[in-house]
Formats: structure tokens, C-alpha cells, sequence
């Protein structure tokens, strides 16, 4: 499982470190097999086993739906192999980093099965938008 937040500093070449606890599991459980994608705001990366497990669920729904349909064109389309090299970075292409207005300062963060990646600023006005619902959504679950 991948928790918590990370900031860490793109290079000019769009190479970007990956926090060292994400960066052990994925290289153990997971053999260093990425998939990165666009999603909302900001940008996912999957463990390859997990983004298997995603396709397989999105190939049961009907195809012909038009919500199925621009979904993966965004979320699908959008998707790229990529794998962490020896010093510990990914490679983020120029038209992943272009959607998610990705600049130098990026925050890393763990949801469970998958790692978004921000922009430092766009995380932060997001975060404020979080809180909002985050009292109601956890008193919904009794949290």
C-alpha cells in the first residue's frame, strides 16, 4: 500500500525522483513494471499488476458507451511504460508533464494502490478544496 506525501524536484529533462518508500515497494512487490497516466489534475502511476487488474475491470464494461469510450480516451490514451533507472528516477514525457502543469517542485502522494503525482501548487489548492469535504465525507463513514 503507498501513504502518505513527498516533495521532491524535477530536473529540466522532466527526471524526478521517487520517494525511497514508494520506490522499495515497487522494486519488491512489484519489479520495477510502471504505468503512468493522466488522471483529473495531475498525473497516476501504477504498478503494472494494479493497471492489469484496472484494464481488466474497464473490458467489462459496455464499449459502445460513450462515458466507456472518453474515458479511455483520456485515462487509456494517455497512459506510457515507464520504469524507475539506477538513480532511483522516473522519466515524466513532456506531454504528461504539459496536462498536469507539472514545473520543478512536485508532491508525491500514496493512495493505496496507485502514486499521484502534482505540481506543488496545484496539490496545494486541491488540498484546500479536499478539506471542505473531508468533514462530511468522514462523519458519512463514521470515521
Amino acid at each position: 500500500m503507498f501513504l502518505g506525501r513527498h516533495e521532491h524536484t524535477m530536473d529540466s529533462k522532466g527526471r524526478v525522483s521517487v520517494p525511497a518508500r514508494f520506490r522499495e515497494r515497487i522494486e519488491e512487490e512489484y519489479r520495477n513494471q510502471l504505468i503512468l497516466t493522466n488522471e483529473e489534475r495531475c498525473l497516476v502511476l501504477y504498478p503494472q499488476d494494479e493497471w492489469k487488474s484496472l484494464m481488466e475491470k474497464l473490458a467489462t464494461l459496455p464499449q459502445m458507451k460513450l462515458d466507456v469510450k472518453s474515458f479511455q480516451r483520456f485515462f487509456v490514451s494517455g497512459a506510457c511504460e515507464c520504469s524507475i533507472d539506477r538513480q532511483g528516477r522516473i522519466l515524466i514525457p513532456p506531454i504528461l508533464r504539459g496536462y498536469a502543469g507539472l514545473q520543478k517542485d512536485l508532491i508525491f502522494v500514496g493512495i493505496q494502490n496507485k502514486i499521484e503525482i502534482w505540481d506543488k501548487e496545484r496539490w496545494n489548492e486541491e488540498l484546500e478544496k479536499s478539506k471542505a469535504s473531508f468533514v462530511k465525507f468522514s462523519d458519512s463513514i463514521g470515521v
